[in-house]
This record gives structure tokens, C-alpha cells and sequence, in this order.
């Protein structure tokens, strides 16, 4: 199943992969693993000796893992936790991570870390602060930061760039690797009235390391990054041509409510098989039953869970 080639950046192709989570550790004990590598959340494992990382120990010398964080916080305004960068350091030197990725976002402001991958104003301003910050925490980590687009549910007006120029500019500038969740530009492009597809052939494919899917939400009048559902058919589309545009990148399904048994999971992610073959799933978009939506959407992958 796995792809050796390497993009630009010189970081492999793992082939399909999904999230280590803790509903599947017994699961993982006794049986194969079957997809090709593991992302974590990072946080569940920092300063963990318990039970949690016997299992990751368990897993790291069977598959690859990938280090996937939500606490970087790599667009605030406050000073960059270096605390927090070291336990990132220390965890890497354990499990080998073939990288290390956050989110293009803040989560919070005075120290206070809100759980939530807020967005950006993507202005010129806002590009040199994370700029410096993404140089800062590639020289304290010693590797490329791979960072990710988020989905969102506001915008700010006085922003002059798109998102896929302001990544673009980050990559070009830092060399660091993206993180393209097409499922969050599907989610978003819905959202703020943008082609997905230009999204996606916009940015500068040999900076992209690593793809996510995941299912999200129809909450009427706006989608919500729910990853609790089956990828649905247009973001298998746009998948699909994402990876025809970065000639073949890392594949993560995200699925982390209602979170199904193992081989299901694995039955979702190796779907992306047959997309690559042409044969794109008929799945539509969840729709939720709730007749109202909260006026404070949340991004599901936002919530940290301690194990």
C-alpha cells in the first residue's frame, strides 16, 4: 500500500493512515494495524506515562506516527510557550514522528487557551508574525512544522489575502510543509462562498506533506467540521484532485466523535483507493436533525481529550 515517493521537502509518502484513539487501544493490542501509519494528537501524550503511551510505544514500533497538535497556538499575539515546544521536543525523541504539524489558527490570548483553532485576519501584518513564529519553532524543534488550514466560520473584513495566498506566501517564505484538510476547505468554501477547487489548485503543491479527509455536518444554514460522519462525495472529489496535483501525499481520515470499531474506520480510509481509481462514492452530506444551530460553532478536531 505504501508509496515511497518524496515531495519537494523530502518527506515520504505513508500511504493511508488514521487517528491513534483510545476507543481502538485494546483493539490494537491484539490485532494488525492493516493502514500504513498513525497520526496523534499530540497533546495526549505530553508528560503521559500511563496507559496511553504503552499503547503509542506499541503502535510507534509497528507503523510510522505523525505528531499532529491543537495547542501551538502559532498565530497568537502572546510569546510562543516554549515550555510546551519542549514536551513537543522530548515526545519526538521518543516516538520518531515523520513530522510535526499544528494548525494555521491562535487558540487563545493572555495564556489562556480557548480549545478552539480561531482564524486568522490574513493581512501582510498577520504573514511576517507567524512567519518569524514558524522560523522560531522550526529552529527549537530541529525539523519542518507542518501546518495546517483550518476550517472556519467567520472572516475578518479587513483581510486583503486569501487563504490559500497567505499559506502560500508562509510556505514560500519558511520552507515549512501544509497540512491540506480538504475537508476543511469543502467546509469553509461552503461557509464564505468560495470554489474549493481554485482553493486547492492555488496553492503550492510541493509544499503539501500530508492530506486529511473526514465528514462533516450540514447544519443548514452553515457546515460544522464535525468528523463524525462518512467522507462525503464532494470531498472525495476534491481528494481526488489533490492528489493528482501533488503527484501522491500522505492520506488521514479524521474521525473523532462517534467514532465507529476498528476495521470500519479502516473500511472509510481505504475507500481512497478506489477514489484514485475513479470510483468516487455516492455519500452525501450529513445533514443534522437539530432544527437551530449554535450561534458559537465549534471545530470538533479543536477539543483535547487527556487520556
Amino acid at each position: 500500500m505504501n508509496d515511497i515517493s518524496k515531495n519537494r521537502l523530502g518527506l515520504p509518502n505513508l500511504g493511508l493512515g488514521v487517528g491513534l484513539r483510545s476507543q481502538h487501544y485494546s483493539y490494537l493490542l491484539k490485532n494488525d494495524p492493516v493502514v500504513d501509519w498513525f497520526e496523534i494528537i499530540s497533546e495526549n501524550y505530553l508528560d503521559n506515562w500511563g496507559y496511553a503511551r504503552h499503547i503509542l510505544e506499541h503502535i510507534a514500533a509497528l507503523r510510522p506516527i505523525v505528531m499532529h497538535g491543537v495547542s501551538m497556538s502559532i498565530g497568537s499575539t502572546d510569546p510562543l510557550n516554549l515550555a510546551y515546544l519542549a514536551q513537543l521536543k522530548e515526545l519526538a525523541e521518543l516516538v520518531n514522528p515523520v513530522w510535526i504539524s499544528d494548525h494555521l489558527c491562535w487558540t487563545g490570548v493572555a495564556s489562556i487557551n480557548t480549545h478552539d483553532l480561531l482564524p486568522l485576519p490574513l493581512t501582510l501584518e498577520s504573514l511576517k508574525h507567524v512567519v518569524a513564529r514558524v522560523n522560531q519553532v522550526q529552529d527549537i524543534l530541529k525539523r519542518p512544522l507542518v501546518l495546517e488550514n483550518p476550517s472556519t466560520y467567520l472572516e475578518f473584513e479587513h483581510s486583503t489575502l486569501h487563504e490559500w495566498e497567505f499559506l502560500s506566501e508562509l510556505a514560500t517564505q519558511t520552507g515549512c510543509g501544509l497540512l491540506l484538510d480538504v475537508n476543511n476547505v469543502f467546509v469553509s468554501a461552503t461557509n464564505h462562498n468560495f470554489d474549493p477547487e481554485f482553493y486547492i489548485r492555488n496553492i503550492p503543491h510541493n509544499h503539501v506533506v500530508q492530506i486529511h479527509v473526514a465528514g462533516p455536518t450540514d447544519c443548514g444554514q452553515i457546515l460544522i467540521d464535525t468528523h463524525d460522519q462518512p467522507v462525503p462525495t464532494r470531498v472525495w472529489q476534491l481528494y481526488r484532485l489533490a492528489q493528482e496535483l501533488t503527484g501522491g501525499v500522505s492520506t488521514l481520515l479524521e474521525w473523532d466523535a462517534n467514532i465507529p470499531e476498528y476495521p470500519e474506520l479502516v473500511a472509510e480510509v481505504l475507500k481512497a483507493r478506489e477514489v484514485m481509481k475513479g470510483y468516487i462514492p455516492d455519500v452525501p452530506v450529513y445533514q443534522s436533525q437539530q432544527a437551530e444551530v449554535v450561534s458559537n460553532p465549534v471545530d470538533h478536531q479543536m477539543k483535547v481529550t487527556y487520556e
